[in-house]
């Protein structure tokens, strides 16, 4: 990972911290694609990636696919950070609104909880676009999280 703006605080949240870091070093598509995990916090996770050339589809725009991959990461990992320390997070629903062409040269997913529930958690992830500084909005996704056992 690249040096990164990382928001600690003490207790709880340092043990969600650690996880989180430690599973995206363990996500294989994401270390494909070369996604970078840019900021942690309670209920906040940016990633991005830098498109290379086959990241592009037909037109020369940054792929949809990869649009959507990094946006159900960072909203997956915000909702992994109101969980309990045993649960894992697993995507049960992602809907996508693609709003503009993705012609920058870095994507940027901010992933962030809308609501916590038992069962349920209610994500949001809102995908930019980067060229020449200058940030904009490509995608905006909604989905649902479930709270799971996962055993290796």
């Amino acid at each position: 990972m690249r040096s990164a703006l990382f928001l600690l605080i003490k207790g709880k949240f340092m043990e969600t911290f650690s996880k989180i870091t430690q599973s995206f070093k363990n996500q294989s598509f994401m270390k494909t694609i070369g996604a970078q995990l840019d900021l942690v916090d309670d209920g906040k996770v940016i990633i991005s990636v830098k498109l290379k050339q086959n990241m592009m589809q037909q037109h020369g725009f940054g792929h949809a696919g990869v649009t959507f991959s990094i946006g159900d990461s960072a909203a997956g990992y915000a909702a992994l950070t109101k969980m309990e320390e045993h649960q894992e997070v697993l995507t049960s629903e992602m809907k996508i609104h693609l709003l503009s062409p993705a012609d920058g040269k870095t994507l940027k997913a901010v992933g962030s909880v809308l609501k916590t529930g038992k069962r349920l958690i209610v994500v949001k992830s809102d995908i930019y676009s980067i060229k020449d500084e200058k940030e904009k909005m490509v995608a905006t996704m909604l989905g649902t999280m479930v709270p799971s056992i996962v055993s290796s």
